[in-house]
């Protein structure tokens, strides 16, 4: 850990954190809520031991890069601008690309704005889902889940974050990590986020103390509202890429998600992953992998196999021209 570098990048007009470690081709990888770049310590240690450039940066909102405080800050593209600016000001052209949870959002989106820019795709947890033309995506969870589900509880500013500092931040990303409930997450207002704070939380293996302290520190630093806001802009994203609805996603792509994930427990997305949907948004789909037993935080449960998997799909893409000698 102690040899990954990291730096700091002016992109879009904001400061974007960025850890990196390794040489030869690249391999960009995208956190998600509540996460920083450290949740890919794991792959970024693995990718440079076998001759890749391993950058994993904070993204908008998150750790040490900077937080503009609107929900109108953290459209697609404002991501998307921050991350083809970053690879601009780091000399890459085409990267190989990875993403999880809100960050596998994203790397949909960059695949759709700007596949120009991407080698090849591993997207861990979240399916690729196409616009609909006549509902926002808010508007059909509710439909669907009610206003207590969690990204309906998400949306208003400031009430969310109000829950969160009723419970020590530690304990509040312990919650989030070692959840291992399939099911959606529904969470009414008397409950709340915290839920009960006398109530013990096991922690697995494949998370320490050490750990949970380095998302806290940054965290009570920077506060939740800059990931919440990539909530908060759901609807106006699907706004934003009217002129995108029906486009497929075109680069090569490899799909990861565990069978305790709630993403892929959340009604419909079996039936879309494994019934044609997915692979008709994604037609080079080329692989797919559900990982049993394993649940949202993949890439941190279950490091090694996960990486393998990721080293595997995306080594298929490298010629021996990428790598220095």
């Amino acid at each position: 850990m102690d040899k990954i570098q990291h730096k700091n990048i002016q992109s879009n007009g904001i400061n974007i954190h960025v850890a990196e470690i390794g040489s030869g081709p690249a391999v960009l990888f995208l956190h998600g809520f509540p996460e920083l770049w450290y949740s890919w310590r794991h792959q970024m240690l693995f990718f440079s031991s076998r001759g890749y450039r391993a950058i994993a940066p904070d993204l908008r909102g998150y750790g040490d890069s900077d937080a503009p405080p609107s929900a109108s800050s953290y459209t697609a593209f404002h991501i998307i601008g921050d991350l083809v600016g970053l690879l601009d000001a780091l000399g890459l052209d085409r990267i190989y690309l990875v993403g999880h949870d809100w960050g596998a959002v994203m790397a949909w989106y960059f695949c759709l704005l700007r596949p120009d820019r991407i080698k090849a795709l591993v997207n861990l947890s979240v399916v690729f889902h196409p616009r609909n033309p006549k509902r926002k995506p808010v508007e059909s969870m509710r439909a669907i889940l009610g206003d207590d589900y969690y990204i309906c509880r998400f949306q208003e500013p400031g009430e969310a974050e109000s829950e969160f500092a009723r419970v020590d931040t530690a304990r509040m990303i312990k919650k989030f990590l070692t959840s291992r409930n399939p099911a959606p997450l529904i969470v009414p207002k008397e409950v709340g986020f915290g839920g009960s704070p006398h109530k013990p939380i096991t922690m697995p293996s494949w998370l320490s103390e050490e750990d949970i302290q380095y998302y806290a520190s940054k965290f009570s630093l920077k506060g939740f509202t800059g990931g919440l806001n990539y909530y908060r802009a759901m609807d106006l994203n699907w706004e934003l890429t009217a002129p995108w609805s029906g486009v497929q996603i075109k680069v090569p792509v490899k799909f990861i998600v565990g069978d305790l994930d709630l993403t892929y427990n959340t009604p419909g997305v079996k039936e879309y992953i494994h019934g044609g949907g997915f692979k008709r948004q994604v037609p080079f789909l080329q692989e797919l992998v559900i990982m049993e037993g394993v649940a949202h935080f993949i890439n941190q449960e279950k490091p090694e196999e996960t990486s393998q998997h990721i080293y595997d799909f995306i080594h298929k893409f490298s010629s021996d021209s990428d790598f220095p000698r």
